[in-house]
């Protein structure tokens, strides 16, 4: 099972630190989780407090020592960088000889607590926030994800497409794609799927909407894509699996509640939206 994430530590413990302690854990979560890997004395210097303070922070969040925190965020890095190959060879995966019927018990198992967890785990705040951009009339909304994500990004799309209007997919060709991130403004909500083996060019899109003064909303696993680090809500999910994939059903969970709270956010707006939907669906020959 994946377990919450050392940033998710320090975010939990920011009531409990002191004054300087809390400057460590802003350095560390501003470029998380490369500067947890730094030395002592360059997280000191980067917090503007002294040493004996990283070491008390480290102590804070549990851990004897420095190298004690360092090795806990090592083996969170291993994880987060893992892939299908490198789980099946690790021998992580819960697939096991057995028959079908085993298969599926495990499979329940797995998918049932993993979803459960997901919802369980989901920031209320990001939540609500994430739901009242995606139902502000006054925003665009533009969805991408990645090699298997983009599934995830257009489900929601057509999702949002059939409750209010200004929702698109971006492009996938690249002169399409440079035109619309080239044109992003303060009106944009752009929402982004990137899970573990991240995508470079999702933190680029992130920075360049930050920039634009828009909004970044990303759909994440538990050891938070680099988007995190620029956007104003995250939505992670677990991604345990009966195979060495990690399985986007928990996210599939995740996003059918954000529908059901855009629905109910939208109200008559969103009734109205589907019936000229379907309207026009029928008018065409599509349904």
């Amino acid at each position: 099972m994946a377990q919450g994430t050392l940033a998710d530590d320090i975010r939990h413990n920011l009531g409990n630190l002191s004054p300087a302690e809390r400057k460590v854990a802003r350095v560390l979560l501003a470029n998380y989780p490369a500067a947890g890997l730094e030395t002592v004395a360059a997280i000191a210097a980067r917090a503007g407090v002294s040493a004996p303070t990283v070491l008390r922070f480290a102590s804070r969040l549990g851990y004897h020592s420095f190298p004690e925190f360092q090795a806990a965020l090592r083996t969170e890095l291993n994880a987060r960088n893992a892939s299908p190959l490198s789980l099946y060879e690790a021998g992580d995966s819960t697939v096991t000889a057995g028959s079908t019927s085993e298969l599926l018990a495990r499979s329940s198992n797995v998918l049932t607590s993993a979803v459960g967890q997901s919802l369980a785990e989901t920031p209320l705040h990001d939540l609500e926030s994430a739901v009242a951009l995606l139902c502000d009339p006054k925003r665009r909304i533009i969805l991408t994800g990645g090699r298997f994500t983009h599934l995830l990004a257009q489900y929601l799309a057509l999702h949002l497409m059939q409750m209010r209007d200004s929702i698109s997919i971006l492009p996938d060709r690249d002169v399409e794609r440079t035109n619309v991130l080239a044109q992003l403004s303060r009106r944009d909500v752009v929402v982004i799927f990137d899970y573990r083996r991240y995508e470079e060019d999702k933190v680029s899109i992130a920075q360049l909407t930050a920039e634009k003064g828009g909004k970044v909303i990303v759909f994440t696993d538990t050891w938070l894509s680099p988007v995190a680090a620029h956007a104003d809500y995250v939505l992670p999910s677990r991604v345990d699996a009966p195979s060495p994939y990690d399985s986007l059903v928990p996210t599939l969970a995740v996003i059918e509640t954000v529908v059901a709270l855009c629905i109910a956010a939208l109200g008559p707006q969103a009734h109205d939206h589907l019936r000229e939907t379907e309207t026009t669906a029928h008018r065409i020959g599509l349904v």
